[in-house]
């Protein structure tokens, strides 16, 4: 698919990794729609596009709350045919399942620390895929991406994170399967470790212990991200698969 000109839809673009897709994308002439809850990151990001010379428009909405992305997915309709949506709003909310210490009380993960990450990482995703494909079903087809992550095999201390991606990397393959009749595919990508707003709150020790695990030794750049979803876009024969890019950390 050539996205030059072409409407496309990108969630968490108020930073991180949806704010380099969105960037990416643009460069490449594509009209940006740009979906996060917080308005004023999502300003930045358009900014940002407009000063490269770049299109976007604000949506601003919870993507874990129905009616916002009912309303955000209206107001984009509006704007002209969609073409793709890159998935991408996701949040953290680590914790061990249980935790014992001698002389201290139980410690167990929170169901409000498991709600909210399955909430916005799968629940978001789900909503957001289904608004789009309802539009995308109606106008010759699409591109669909979810952004899942390499703890979608599991991962220590990410009961909540690794159970969402691993719901966001099924939904690649189902959709594929029930959306191809309308023209649309789906792909996922399956991020290692990268450097975002979100592993730079780690701390310093077990971000080193990470880079030290990573068999090319370093951390993945949100370019990095950004070059396969425009490699993704661009390949009309890929669909219903995952692209892994973790610099070899799952062997």
């Amino acid at each position: 698919m050539d996205i030059h000109d072409k409407l496309i839809a990108v969630t968490g673009a108020g930073r991180g990794l949806g704010r380099a897709i969105a960037l990416a994308l643009a460069a490449e002439g594509a009209r940006l729609a740009l979906l996060d809850v917080n308005r004023s990151d999502l300003e930045v990001t358009q900014a940002e596009v407009e000063s490269r010379g770049g299109e976007a428009h604000l949506l601003p909405c919870n993507v874990a709350d129905e009616a916002e992305v009912e309303g955000a997915f209206a107001r984009l309709g509006e704007l002209g045919p969609l073409s793709g949506l890159i998935n991408c709003a996701g949040i953290l909310r680590d914790g061990l399942l249980v935790k014992r210490r001698d002389g201290h009380p139980l410690e167990k993960l929170s169901l409000a620390q498991w709600q909210a990450v399955i909430d916005v990482n799968l629940t978001g995703t789900f909503l957001c895929g289904r608004e789009a494909a309802a539009l995308m079903s109606g106008t010759g087809g699409g591109v669909i991406i979810n952004v899942s992550s390499i703890a979608r095999a599991g991962n220590m201390g990410q009961s909540n994170y690794a159970a969402s991606k691993a719901g966001v990397a099924a939904l690649v393959v189902t959709w594929a399967r029930e959306l191809s009749r309308y023209g649309i595919r789906v792909m996922g990508i399956a991020p290692g470790v990268f450097a975002t707003d979100m592993t730079a709150a780690m701390k310093p020790e077990a971000m080193e212990r990470m880079r030290q695990a990573i068999p090319v030794g370093r951390l993945g750049e949100a370019a990095q991200i950004a070059d396969t979803v425009r490699f993704i876009l661009h390949n009309d024969y890929l669909s219903g698969r995952m692209i892994e890019i973790d610099g070899g950390l799952r062997l």
